[in-house]
């Protein structure tokens, strides 16, 4: 067999699966600047999509337009997911609409909210 052959070959969807559980994990260790909950609880991560060869293309929103970070935070949740090892590339995409409402938090960070 030629080991060549199978240098481009893609990662199994296991492999996948996991680089993406990594990836959570490391949008759950970025906070919200306004709100004590993690971006990912806090429903601001609309899509994630992680390909076999490491790329990851997110969509977020914030909880308001006018929040001062806009500019910065897309680069700040780059940063953290190219900490991510298996992790080739990652781009974030800061979308407005849907418009970001608490109904998208999921009950771990209504908990810490008090709001359960």
């Amino acid at each position: 067999m030629d080991p060549a052959k199978f240098m481009d070959a893609p990662e199994s969807p296991v492999d996948v699966e996991k680089l993406e559980i990594r990836v959570i994990e490391a949008l759950r260790s970025v906070f919200d600047p306004e709100i004590p909950v993690n971006i990912y609880d806090l429903g601001l991560i609309y899509e994630l999509d992680v390909a076999p060869s490491g790329e990851v293309e997110i969509k977020m929103t914030l909880t308001a337009p006018g929040c001062p970070v806009a500019q910065t935070f897309p680069g700040e949740v780059e940063g953290k997911v190219m900490g991510v090892p298996g992790v080739t590339s990652a781009h974030v995409e800061l979308v407005w609409e849907p418009p970001w409402s608490q109904d998208r938090m999921s009950d771990v960070a209504k908990l810490q909210l008090g709001m359960l």
